[in-house]
């Protein structure tokens, strides 16, 4: 079966994450789609990226680049066709999403625009069009692939294309439940907090440097090292009560101190765009005290004995009161993400945290342990968690009863393939391609390539 490539590769691909590399003033077409064409800067561009990623040279690994580009392409074209769109807030969105990785991983904005040798802003400006197309593409093979799903007697035909002596070994794994404490403050343990911000709201307004004082102030580790700055975000980026305010306030006006999950923030508008604002904000995360920490230790205690006494089912317990908002309404279960699409409840158990392996590894199934003190010293949140131990599977060979879930993972994405192969073979045929004969010999190329009638 021929293999389609994912787009999301694609998507990763299209965001340059090194110097850009200027253009020739003559350009080469490579390739063309349609009314689409390829250029070989575009193409070189990517190999640009293959080799500042450490991987060694190799000129092949263009035919590699250039059928992703070809795919993007007629993905593309047909999405014109067919009047899908993204939203410009979409682009917007996903080109932060990137800048944020690409400062982080260079050490600040700084160090990335001194890299870059041009601003933040006309970087992503040069970016757009790509990330957008990709998007676009992204968009059109999740509409091909919409109704593409399998059933259990597919699932079971994958499993037996399987040689017996050829299916995988499967690690220990285990389903742990957790429910998560975390110390509430009385008004009167926070109010030093709300006082240390509102001084610093007071500087600012006296006409200080904002971003001064949040690479002095701020504690949001994510921001602090830019002077706060968040870049531009949408309805959906952050918190409610950090939207509410992004979005009731001018350019340039700061908001008053208010709370949020993570502590307490001012933020500044710097820029609007429509439904986009580029905003800063100040964090000051309050701090748990021994009485509060001895508050929930009790609270702790009383859920735990609840659950020893059958009083409460540990799912109820977790959705009263935890305070994961990602595991609450799951019944208080981790949650594993084994690649780009799945998740499941069945966590590998090298992958497990270390502080949570230690304390399931004497449980058996079904048991669930006294509350355990934590203390993330990424985050700085502190409080306790009550564990419980749902299943363990011991490490075996994989088979379709115990590992259904992985297998049928496999199979959506057989068939997903097989649908875009038959999708793509279809469009190649009455769609205008032409590959440079440089390409032409490419392995991976050459179901693009028709061949020419012989004389």
């Amino acid at each position: 079966m021929k293999k389609i490539l994912s787009i999301a590769s694609i998507l990763m691909c299209l965001f340059l994450n090194v110097k850009a590399q200027p253009k020739p003033n003559l350009d080469k077409v490579v390739a063309v789609v349609g009314s689409n064409i390829i250029l070989l800067s575009d193409l070189n561009q990517q190999y640009a990226i293959y080799l500042n990623q450490g991987n060694p040279a190799d000129t092949r690994a263009k035919c590699y680049f250039l059928q992703q580009m070809l795919v993007q392409k007629l993905l593309k074209q047909q999405a014109e066709i067919d009047s899908i769109v993204v939203e410009e807030t979409q682009v917007d969105d996903e080109l932060d999403k990137r800048m944020r990785y690409q400062i982080q991983r260079m050490g600040g904005q700084e160090n990335l625009e001194r890299f870059l040798q041009k601003s933040v802003l006309q970087y992503k400006d040069e970016m757009r069009p790509d990330v957008k197309e990709g998007l676009i593409a992204q968009k059109m093979q999740a509409k091909i692939t919409e109704h593409t799903n399998v059933t259990p007697l597919e699932v079971k035909k994958y499993f037996d294309t399987y040689p017996k002596d050829s299916l995988p070994d499967i690690g220990a794994e285990v389903e742990v439940g957790e429910i998560v404490l975390q110390p509430k403050l009385t008004k009167a343990e926070k109010q030093k907090y709300y006082d240390k911000l509102e001084a610093i709201r007071l500087r600012v307004k006296s006409g200080e440097d904002f971003g001064f004082l949040a690479r002095t102030y701020s504690e949001d580790p994510g921001s602090a090292s830019e002077g706060g700055d968040y870049g531009f975000i949408d309805r959906q980026t952050m918190v409610k009560e950090f939207t509410a305010w992004a979005f009731k306030l001018k350019a340039g006006e700061m908001s008053p101190i208010f709370e949020t999950e993570y502590g307490y923030h001012i933020v500044q508008v710097i820029e609007r765009r429509g439904e986009q604002a580029h905003v800063r904000h100040i964090l000051i995360r309050p701090q748990s005290t021994a009485q509060s920490l001895e508050r929930t230790k009790l609270k702790a205690d009383s859920i735990y004995n609840n659950l020893i006494d059958k009083k409460l089912p540990f799912a109820t317990a977790a959705s009263l009161y935890s305070d994961n908002k990602e595991t609450q309404y799951n019944g208080g279960m981790m949650l594993y993400a084994d690649n780009q699409t799945a998740r499941t409840t069945f966590v590998p158990v090298e992958k497990l945290d270390p502080a949570v392996f230690v304390v399931i590894d004497t449980m058996k199934v079904g048991g669930i342990s006294k509350p355990v003190a934590f203390n993330d010293q990424k985050t700085g949140k502190e409080g306790y968690k009550i564990f419980f131990l749902k299943s363990k599977i011991p490490p075996h060979k994989a088979s379709l009863e115990q590992d259904y879930p992985k297998f049928k993972e496999k199979a959506q994405q057989e068939k997903e393939s097989k649908v875009m192969s038959e999708w793509f073979e279809k469009r190649k045929e009455t769609t205008y391609i032409r590959v440079d004969e440089e390409f032409e010999t490419c392995d991976e190329l050459k179901l693009w390539v028709k061949k020419k009638d012989s004389k």
